[in-house]
């Protein structure tokens, strides 16, 4: 599972947010959970608001023993590579080796802009940083010099406890990204965003080709995250959902601006402009709809059937739950996250 830390319409304190996301957090590890995760996000509480994803997998690294810690992700432009390299060898050392470094891009215009970033640098960023920072986990030492960074060689310590190399993952949600997820040796994750075949399939595949490609070996199953809500009566799920999944996905728009043109004209975003295509000849109403219906929602029944139609299109995937978003908290997130830990969690196991 992730977190998302959205305070949706700022309905609630900052901090009421951050202890309703911990109480689940810290039952992932006795409900049975791989991993549980935490993005990054900055200055839009609205969306999604947690400036340093180290620091809170730090608080539940003291908090729980056995269970894998992800951050989904750091976004590489908006950090220095040499901290990212102290911080999630820090964090490694703290969780006695449990961390999964997950890293990403970047897509919200509004967070270079305040960090001062020209966002059609990111992807040489990424590239150059992501280079910079597997090598610097691996070796134990930070160096390099290139177009963004100039980096003197500096010993890393609390050295890195052990090799990242089957414990990294890279969000990938353009051709491109995805094919560097593939480069990088990194299991590709995506946030689900539509339709299956039509949507993902094709990155999935240029993914799995590049790693191929690259290392000579099949690309291990990419982590698909989905918005999740589970109850018992059909109905009263696909009500939830029609609301709280269709909220999460206008905050989407806003954040991102995917109504505007701007992506067509920022070098490496070419690929988004998609997004206000489907906007202007579809209609926002039909948009956010194909969005809801893309994500695993419903009763148990039909959350494990969805799974299992899913699979049969792509293949090994590793799913990750959202419990928290688009104004979705409190008890009804807790009764949610209960029922599918109960009765759907078991099977995708077995799955």
């Amino acid at each position: 599972m992730t977190n998302l830390l959205q305070n949706y319409n700022n309905s609630r304190s900052d901090h009421e947010v951050y202890r309703d996301h911990l109480k689940l957090s810290l039952q992932a590890e006795t409900a049975g959970y791989a991993s549980v995760g935490c993005v990054e996000h900055h200055f839009d509480p609205g969306y999604s608001m947690c400036p340093d994803n180290t620091q809170f997998l730090s608080y539940l690294a003291a908090r729980t023993s056995t269970i894998k810690l992800q951050t989904t992700a750091v976004i590489l432009p908006w950090n220095d590579p040499l901290r990212v390299i102290e911080k999630i060898a820090l964090l490694d050392n703290l969780a006695d080796g449990r961390v999964i470094f997950g890293m990403g891009r970047g897509l919200a215009r509004r967070e270079f802009e305040a960090f001062r970033l020209d966002m059609g640098e990111s992807r040489g960023r990424f590239d150059e940083a992501a280079e910079m920072i597997l090598r610097g986990l691996e070796e134990g030492y930070a160096e390099n010099d290139g177009t963004f960074y100039k980096q003197p060689r500096v010993p890393i310590h609390p050295r890195p406890l052990a090799s990242f190399k089957d414990r990294i993952s890279c969000v990938a949600m353009s051709p491109d990204s995805a094919v560097a997820a593939g480069r990088l040796g990194a299991q590709m994750m995506a946030f689900i965003q539509g339709p299956m075949e039509t949507h993902h399939m094709p990155m999935i595949e240029d993914y799995r080709k590049s790693f191929y490609d690259t290392h000579g070996v099949q690309a291990p199953p990419p982590m698909m995250i989905d918005l999740t809500y589970c109850h018992p009566d059909s109905e009263a799920a696909r009500k939830v959902a029609a609301e709280h999944v269709a909220n999460y996905y206008i905050t989407c728009v806003e954040h991102y601006e995917f109504g505007g043109r701007h992506f067509e004209e920022t070098t490496g975003y070419a690929s988004y402009a998609a997004a206000k295509q489907a906007i202007d000849e579809l209609g926002i109403e039909q948009v956010v709809q194909t969005y809801v219906d893309a994500q695993i929602w419903g009763t148990p029944e039909e959350m494990i059937a969805k799974h299992q139609a899913r699979k049969e299109i792509v293949g090994e995937y590793e799913p990750i739950m959202v419990f928290h978003f688009g104004g979705l908290y409190g008890d009804r997130a807790e009764a949610s996250f209960n029922l599918f830990n109960k009765e759907v969690l078991p099977e995708l196991q077995q799955l």
